[in-house]
């Protein structure tokens, strides 16, 4: 399925030719797929999310990036950044390259099975020659991925063990693990706002199961890894989270959990100029990294912190983000309470409302800033429009989607 050479012309003319195709049913094809792949390799499932597939979450995505990539065919390096963020993914799950001699035989496979007699062996040709170029392509931003963690004093590639050195409970259903190596080595050092992933054994799926967790502190010493946990229950048609759940019921102090490299495209970028820190719900977690970050590094620099929750008990982490704060010379900190009508907690930072346009002009974004974002995806799309709106150039704002893979 993997060529080494170029793709023809007519190669690229067929791949094209599908596009109209993959816009109508690639996400029929894509659950096929999986369906398929998942069925003949069990193997795999104990490296794809679980929640995700039953969501149909993990085939809408992969559908778009192989339109994307049949719609591009003639020059694939305009998707060079979709191309490290997937690599990125598979990094923290421990995709390796040899898997994609499975994923290819079910993706061509799949291709005839769904398409029929519209997949002719010429069609089939062509795919194999374009998901040979593709899985080169990501195979070697992957091997340069692992080869940077591994190459690192502390680092390593894939799973490792780590010991729950302490379980502290922060709000109702928001749990930090502090993680140790279990081999007792070093951690390499991260950048404030990347995240890990943690892989579980489930017993009542029989399978492990991976997610994503942003680390939710600085990485300022070099003594493990922490993680601020929030409970995903069960809430209208949305089923409870089965990782999240599992690690606050039954992973405790002394237990080992496999964790891989820290990684992630949303950090905290150095430098003077101010920043605005943005979050909502659990999406404090890495805003706190970086809050702490900057406090200990550069307390000069000007930072703003907007963080919304629902009531001043559930602002997790709010006595560290405090400390920090305090610590910064010209910074400040504004929450939002959404379902609180009075708090015993009341103080000059918390507003008993939802922000808006109003709110964010109070914090006075310079075109010059930095904004970073966390929290529901609804969320960050609304306060990116707003800050856009108010002047800060839309490169300028970052954001990191709780929803792709640290929830459940």
């Amino acid at each position: 399925y993997r060529k080494k050479t170029m793709l023809t012309s007519r190669q690229k003319e067929l791949v094209k030719a599908t596009v109209p195709v993959l816009r109508e049913h690639g996400v029929a094809l894509i659950s096929h797929f999986y369906k398929r792949m998942l069925t003949g390799n069990p193997e795999l499932q104990n490296v794809f999310n679980n929640a995700h597939q039953a969501r149909g979450h993990q085939q809408q995505a992969l559908a778009g990036a192989v339109l994307a990539y049949a719609e591009n065919i003639e020059n694939p390096t305009v998707l060079l950044n979709a191309v490290k963020h997937i690599a990125t993914k598979h990094c923290t799950i421990g995709i390796r390259a040899e898997q994609y001699g499975i994923v290819g035989k079910h993706l061509l496979a799949s291709i005839k099975e769904v398409l029929g007699e519209a997949a002719n062996d010429e069609l089939i040709e062509a795919w194999a020659a374009a998901y040979g170029q593709l899985a080169d392509i990501l195979i070697g931003v992957e091997g340069g991925i692992y080869k940077e963690q591994t190459l690192a004093d502390g680092g390593w590639s894939g799973w490792r063990p780590f010991v729950v050195e302490r379980k502290v409970q922060e709000t109702e259903n928001v749990t930090s693990f502090y993680l140790k190596p279990a081999d007792k080595g070093t951690v390499s050092a991260y950048k404030p706002g990347q995240f890990v992933s943690v892989r579980v054994y489930l017993p009542e799926l029989g399978i492990m199961q991976p997610r994503q967790y942003s680390l939710s502190r600085a990485s300022l010493q070099n003594d493990g890894l922490r993680i601020s946990v929030k409970r995903i229950d069960t809430a209208c048609d949305k089923p409870a989270g089965l990782v999240s759940n599992h690690l606050h019921a039954r992973v405790n102090v002394g237990d080992v959990i496999d964790v891989s490299a820290p990684t992630g495209e949303f950090y905290l970028k150095e430098g003077n100029n101010p920043v605005l820190l943005v979050s909502a719900g659990i999406g404090i977690t890495p805003i706190l990294a970086m809050l702490q970050d900057i406090a200990a590094k550069n307390p000069q620099r000007p930072v703003k912190v907007l963080h919304v929750a629902r009531t001043a008990d559930d602002f997790a982490l709010k006595k560290e983000v405090r400390e920090a704060v305090a610590k910064l010379e010209k910074g400040e900190c504004v929450v939002y309470l959404t379902r609180a009508t009075e708090t015993k907690e009341m103080c000059p930072c918390f507003k008993l409302s939802r922000p808006d346009a109003a709110a964010v002009a109070v914090l006075e974004p310079a075109a010059e800033s930095d904004v970073y974002i966390c929290g529901p995806a609804s969320f960050m799309e609304d306060m990116r429009e707003t800050f856009v709106a108010a002047g800060v150039p839309a490169a300028n704002v970052h954001s990191e989607a709780f929803g792709t893979g640290n929830q459940s």
